[in-house]
């Protein structure tokens, strides 16, 4: 087989909204707790410890996102990993039916107006972003990357003159 195939890891920065999400949680958990007693009496612990579980497996491991691109060929999959142990596949699409891929702040994407936007970007301003501009579903979309060296070659072999770095 000759198939061309590349994978990167992109961790993405946390968001100042994470904090904030972070410091609802366990204050909603101890108001519960806290304001609860006089009402329910421990059964306001029992509901505290339920709502501490709850955000446990389902609400702060959605903080802490990486995303993995894979290209084979010029298919490429963008999963994203949650806290490093759950896997979801978040797009999937064909890098030759893309309109155009170039840096973020180019000049040549003022013309392309996207109904829609994915960023599966790690949210470093000093790491260069690349959008790519691709009918899905019908409807203009724009999707962030941020592929490395490799990456970017894999993807030169399969786009060619759609493929700018200004």
């Amino acid at each position: 087989m000759n198939d061309a195939y590349c994978e990167q890891l992109v961790a993405r920065k946390a968001k100042p909204i994470d904090v904030v999400i972070r410091f609802l949680v366990v204050f909603v958990i101890i108001a519960v707790a806290f304001f609860g007693m006089p009402f329910i009496g421990f059964l306001a612990i029992f509901v505290a410890v339920l709502l501490g579980v709850l955000a446990f497996y389902f609400v702060l491991p959605r903080l802490n996102v990486e995303y993995e691109y894979v290209l084979l060929n010029h298919d490429m999959d963008v999963d994203a990993i949650y806290n490093q142990s759950k896997r979801k596949r978040q797009l999937s699409f064909d890098i030759q039916q893309a309109e155009i891929m170039a840096p973020a702040n180019s000049p040549r994407l003022q013309s392309y107006h996207p109904e829609k936007t994915y960023d599966f970007t790690s949210g470093c301003t000093d790491i260069k972003t690349y959008a790519l501009m691709i009918f899905l579903d019908q409807k203009m979309t724009c999707i962030l990357l941020e592929p490395d060296e490799k990456m970017y070659e894999h993807m030169q072999n399969w786009m060619g003159m759609k493929l700018h770095r200004d």
